[in-house]
This record gives C-alpha cells, sequence and structure tokens, in this order.
C-alpha cells in the first residue's frame, strides 16, 4: 500500500479571518469596465498568448514586412501566416498596405506597439 501526502498549500498570504469591506467593492465595482469590454480585452489576450502570434507581433515592432518575411521569421509556410495574420487584423492588432503584389504589415497602432513591449518586459523580469 503506498501513501501519498498531499502537496503543502501556502497560506501566508491568506486572510485569517473572514471580513467584507463593503465600501472597498462598492468602489471597485463601480470602476470595473463592463462585460463586452472584459470579454474583448480577453480575446485580445488569447490571441496574443499564442507563441507564434508573439513572435509576429514582435517582428512587426522592429519594422514593416510582407507575409513571405513573416512566415520565414516565425518558421511557418505563408498560408499559415496568412491565417494568422487574419487573427490579429481581425483584433485591430495589424494593418497591412499594397505594393503591387505585395501585402507589407505593420502594427496597427502605438497602443499595440505598447502592448509588445510592455509584455516583453514584464516577462524579462518575472
Amino acid at each position: 500500500m503506498t501513501t501519498t501526502t498531499a502537496p503543502k498549500i501556502d497560506r501566508a498570504a491568506d486572510c485569517e479571518v473572514h471580513c467584507v469591506h463593503p465600501e472597498a467593492v462598492a468602489r471597485v465595482e463601480a470602476g470595473l469596465p463592463d462585460d463586452a469590454l472584459i470579454e474583448r480585452a480577453t480575446s485580445l489576450v488569447k490571441v496574443v498568448s499564442d507563441p507564434t502570434r508573439l513572435r509576429i507581433l514582435s517582428a512587426l515592432a522592429l519594422e514593416e514586412l510582407c507575409v513571405c518575411d513573416l512566415a520565414v521569421i516565425a518558421g511557418i509556410n505563408e498560408s499559415t501566416m496568412s491565417h494568422q495574420l487574419r487573427h490579429l487584423r481581425a483584433l485591430g492588432l495589424v494593418t497591412f498596405k499594397k505594393v503591387g503584389r505585395i501585402a507589407y504589415y505593420r502594427l496597427a497602432n502605438d497602443y499595440t506597439t505598447r502592448l509588445i513591449a510592455d509584455m516583453l518586459a514584464h516577462a524579462r523580469v518575472m
């Protein structure tokens, strides 16, 4: 017969008594974003959490690139790259311009640039 012990749970950061601070709860609830905004932000985080997409966004933070260049950088084929870029476009993270028959992608705005920079900076100090 084998006996296993449950993993030790660190409770040092838990409250030792149950007490709710109604004024603080009310202030925070009044300042929270609405459910629709929470859903959009959650969708954004899900898309950016994919390593291939984060690599694409990181590359575009450095310079504007065509689909073919991005495919090489990400190590995927051009069809898969186009699929990934559609996801990023749908959330407004990237935009493109056509020059002849070539599509050049870039980050959509300064918010996206800061989002990527902040995510990577936070990961560096974790």
